[in-house]
């Protein structure tokens, strides 16, 4: 029996057995983790070579071995690949979050550094994803800007909705860089942003690098719905179809892959001819959470403010499609929720009771001011805050699932939700209705699995890290 076969049974097994929820969610989850790790462990004898001996630069700025500091792939490129881009007109799609260890721009690094300047890199060209090139914009149709530092104009390839590199901007350019941050959930354009990339690189012939940076809610945890392939659209809008740029292929809503990992995983899944090199992290492993890399957080969007927002988005994501606010507009977006019509403390207690793993529910009031997404504001709507007791017990999916059966017995007839962008978002209209229809939210999310468990099988083929 393999390691998948295992664990798939394994958690059958517990959930068969189970006598409680909180006995099933803590046996399931606790299975569910020893697997993973032994899965990734398993994966680690066909990955790359094991980088830990190589040698990085201490506080003085001279080599040092066993420096253990997670150094992202735009470090790695100008460190020991620079040849890639090498006396090549280069073409960046970035954003605030495209910074080295040190804080460092990777716009200013690839356009005034040394080691740049030395290989001839000429960077002629600049795109930014949706938020736009600081990530501050929290709309649609985010205009074209100008880097003042370098003075090169920035392409927004964020309008309606997110769009690929123009044809007709890539004419002069020899490669396309994408240096963006992912947060581990399937839900984000800047995905979308970077397959789009791959899609242009082909069309163009043009050579894709894709400069990897951490998974920040970690690389060893897998959750939620796999999206549903009639919902899946890797390409870009069209007349007749127009596309989101986050839900772009299948994978569980919490994906546990690396941007670079997700770019191989298109390539070989959608049969991609792009020449696309990943320049992968040194030192990072799958097991880190973002705050145990050392390197700088940077929002990767106005509503993503710290690790606890990033670690619960998925499970409040799926109601940006509905008239329950997530939390923006206020300090801690997507580590609460609520509306006007809210029974907030009747919806605490009945949360409470799931014992859901890694989480406490409390009853508050809160106030939108100047929310993005226009919910209640500058009103005073009761609401529910989610406080995180062990992240590594969390499970968004499951929470988000618990959260959307809450509400349809308390608040059934205030509630609205627009099935398409829900089901874009938690991934599977079948959950939605089966939850809505009074199902068991733990059970519904059992059933996703053997989905789940396969995508971690397929997934091992393109790991990077062990």
């Amino acid at each position: 029996m393999t390691r998948y076969e295992e664990r798939e049974d394994s958690l059958r097994t517990a959930n068969g057995a189970r006598r409680s929820r909180s006995a099933v969610q803590g046996v399931a989850l606790k299975l569910g983790m020893l697997m993973s790790l032994a899965f990734v462990a398993a994966c680690s004898s066909n990955g790359p070579p094991n980088r830990e001996g190589m040698q990085d630069e201490g506080p003085d700025g001279m080599p040092q071995r066993g420096n253990r500091r997670v150094r992202p792939g735009i470090s790695v490129l100008l460190d020991d690949s620079i040849k890639l881009i090498a006396g090549k007109r280069v073409a960046l799609i970035t954003n605030q979050t495209g910074v080295d260890e040190r804080g460092r721009r990777s716009i200013d690094l690839l356009a005034t550094d040394p080691r740049a300047e030395r290989a001839g890199v000429k960077l002629v060209r600049l795109f930014s994803p949706e938020h736009g090139i600081s990530g501050t914009a929290d709309k649609t149709n985010v205009p074209d800007d100008v880097d003042l530092k370098t003075g090169l104009k920035v392409f927004s390839l964020y309008q309606q909705t997110s769009i690929a590199p123009p044809d007709s901007l890539l004419s002069d350019i020899d490669v396309l860089v994408v240096d963006l941050q992912d947060i581990g959930t399937r839900t984000w354009t800047y995905v979308g942003v970077m397959l789009y990339a791959l899609k242009a690189g082909e069309r163009r012939n043009i050579p894709v690098l894709v400069l990897d940076r951490p998974n920040p809610i970690s690389g060893s945890r897998t959750e939620g719905a796999v999206l549903d392939s009639m919902i899946a659209n890797p390409n870009e809008s069209t007349p007749t179809r127009k596309a989101n740029g986050f839900s772009v292929f299948p994978t569980p809503l919490r994906h546990g892959l690396t941007m670079g990992e997700l770019a191989k995983l298109f390539q070989a899944q959608l049969k991609l001819s792009t020449r696309l090199t990943v320049v992968p992290m040194r030192n990072w492993r799958r097991q880190m959470w973002f705050d145990e890399t050392s390197l700088p957080w940077v929002k990767p969007s106005p509503n993503l403010p710290n690790l606890s927002s990033a670690l619960l988005y998925p499970a409040l994501v799926p109601f940006e499609s509905s008239n329950v606010s997530v939390g923006r507009g206020t300090s801690e977006p997507f580590q609460r929720f609520g509306a006007s019509w809210l029974r907030a403390d009747t919806l605490v207690r009945l949360l409470e009771d799931l014992s859901l793993t890694g989480v406490k529910f409390h009853n508050e009031r809160f106030t939108p001011v100047q929310p993005g997404d226009g919910k209640f504001a500058g009103q005073s709507i009761p609401g529910v805050r989610i406080e995180i007791t062990d992240r590594d017990l969390v499970q968004p999916a499951r929470i988000g699932a618990s959260i959307l059966w809450a509400l349809s017995r308390i608040n059934r007839d205030s509630l609205r939700i627009n099935d398409k962008g829900f089901d874009e978002r938690m991934g599977s209209s079948k959950v939605r209705e089966a939850i809505w229809a009074g199902a068991d939210p733990d059970a519904v999310m059992d059933r996703q699995l053997p989905a789940v468990v396969a995508f971690e099988k397929d997934a091992r083929k393109i790991h990077l890290y062990r």
